[in-house]
């Protein structure tokens, strides 16, 4: 049940989407969708052994199917035009990174630390049975979405190209995550790992920096910093003193950096300025106590050497 909570806040909440008096409509209308996702990504990842890289990949390909094929937002240069973004819309390669890339840390990774951070549990959780159903409630949710002409798809339809890039990028990721080597128990290695709260500091500071970048340069940063990332974490996973902090501080660093952008992004709805305001410091309180209660609860846990990431 936290899962299927928290997912739809942090995806549309957390970085001040909608008011705070809309939360409940949103646990209730978009948890299946979220949610559901989030417990079917954990699920594969954990009955598969394949940990957070396991995740990560799923995560994303979750990504291209939300924004490519359930709301088409990622081909759809129009979609934001009746919010108060209209006139703000990026193009194709921008669309990629953000919408893909916030659903990766925002609707699925953070919201997953989150929960197995305060419950210490990195067992499957659920029976086949309780699989299907949460997997029936997924895509009811995402059925809700795309049938949606003008909240949903927003009267845009792909063409049959679009669906097959699409389609051809979520083969391949979710093909990726089910990779054997995932599955594999690295042995810990010597070495330097930064100290959780650096390595979190340092995260926030690049997701604060990288606000600062647009158009093609914007891109190309972007996916510099991607690719970086991937290569230090996955060095630094593989040292004896990498711990579940790591994990906590970095996507909790997302998500904080999320909240504070709260207070520079219009809201998708029509909002009067106190409530804005109202709404602003909430999330970013409620960011930072889930990400501080996280860290502690995480605190001298010792987790069973897995995949990378851990």
């Amino acid at each position: 049940m936290a899962l299927l909570v928290l997912a739809p806040w942090a995806a549309e909440a957390s970085w001040g989407g909608f008011p705070v008096t809309w939360y409940p409509l949103l646990v209730l209308f978009l948890g299946p969708l979220y949610g559901g996702a989030a417990v079917l990504i954990r699920e594969a990842a954990r009955r598969s052994g394949g940990g957070w890289p396991v995740i990560v990949l799923l995560a994303a390909a979750f990504g291209v199917v939300q924004a490519g094929l359930v709301d088409q937002s990622l081909f759809n240069p129009g979609f934001l035009d009746d919010t108060e973004f209209a006139g703000a819309a990026p193009g194709f390669a921008e669309r990629a990174l953000d919408y893909v890339g916030n659903h990766v840390l925002l609707s699925i990774c953070a919201p997953i630390m989150l929960v197995e951070a305060f419950f210490r549990d990195r067992r499957p959780w659920l029976g086949n049975r309780g699989l299907a159903g949460v997997g029936v409630l997924y895509l009811l949710g995402s059925l809700l979405i795309f049938a949606d002409d003008e909240g949903g798809r927003k009267g845009f339809l792909l063409s049959p190209a679009q669906s097959g890039l699409a389609v051809t990028v979520i083969v391949v990721l979710v093909g990726s995550a089910l990779l054997p080597r995932w599955r594999r128990a690295p042995r810990p290695g010597a070495g330097w790992v930064p100290h959780p709260l650096l390595f979190g500091t340092l995260v926030l500071a690049v997701h604060l920096g990288l606000w600062l970048a647009t158009g093609w340069t914007g891109v190309v940063v972007r996916v510099a910093v991607i690719v970086s990332a991937v290569v230090l974490v996955s060095v630094w996973s593989r040292r004896a003193a990498w711990a579940p902090r790591h994990v906590v501080a970095g996507w909790s660093a997302g998500l904080v950096a999320a909240a504070v952008g709260a207070a520079f992004a219009p809201a998708y709805v029509p909002t009067s300025t106190v409530l804005a305001v109202v709404s602003d410091v909430a999330v970013v309180v409620l960011a930072v106590a889930l990400a501080a209660g996280a860290y502690r609860a995480s605190v001298g846990e010792v987790e069973a050497r897995g995949a990378e990431f851990r």
